[in-house]
């Protein structure tokens, strides 16, 4: 494959894309991590997916250990492995093809048709965990800060979502650092969701997808 798209990209946004061969020896560096379902990676400069991708399909292979035999918990704890998966980027036809290249791998494991649910609901949850903004400043391309949703799988079909702001969770460093603008704070003084959520199911999550469904507390 070709590592770049353009000479002109590469002097404009200096990019460049990591080979296959060494996106996985990197992950395997952190092996345990990228075949724990619900692991979290956030890459600030996604691409295409080169990284994001290949994790994906770790995690869907611990799924396919763990909960092959189950239907049910197989496609739930499928979606829970995507929504584990976090991205940032600057260009648009990049962040477009990521978004697409994950729900193939995400669809292709289930067998699934964008008519259904589930299809529906992967595309609701990819098209908030792919931000498309500039991890430099943190904001995304209408000037507002980028947020980050913490899903979690709270069980019998339903999800926790919960979601901040990523220039506040990035100060966690600076909670001990001397001088800090955090310093002297308690993590849970800064680390508060600016919006929580109902539990709610992968019907519901589709219904967001297609603006069926509404409401935040």
């Amino acid at each position: 494959m070709s590592l770049i798209k353009s000479k002109k990209r590469v002097a404009d946004h200096g990019e460049v894309f990591t080979p296959p061969w060494l996106v996985e020896k990197m992950l395997d560096l952190v092996k345990g991590e990228t075949e724990r379902i619900d692991a979290r990676f956030l890459e600030p400069a996604c691409g295409s997916g080169n990284f994001l991708v290949p994790i994906l399909q770790r995690k869907l292979a611990a799924v396919e250990l763990k909960f092959g035999k189950s239907g049910f918990e197989k496609r739930h704890y499928a979606l829970l492995a995507m929504m584990c998966a976090y991205g940032i980027e600057l260009l648009p036809d990049n962040i477009a093809e990521c978004r697409a290249n994950m729900l193939e791998v995400f669809a292709d494991y289930l067998g699934l048709t964008e008519t259904d649910e589930l299809y529906r609901a992967a595309s609701y949850v990819l098209s908030l965990n792919l931000v498309h903004g500039d991890a430099m400043t943190m904001r995304d391309t209408t000037g507002d800060p980028i947020s980050v949703v913490e899903w979690g799988y709270i069980g019998k079909g339903k999800f926790q979502r919960r979601d901040f702001r990523l220039d506040v969770l990035t100060g966690m460093a600076g909670l001990t650092a001397e001088g800090s603008l955090f310093a002297g704070h308690k993590a849970h003084d800064i680390f508060t969701a600016t919006r929580s959520y109902d539990p709610m199911t992968v019907r519901d999550l589709a219904g967001y997808a297609s603006g069926e469904t509404e409401g935040a507390v």
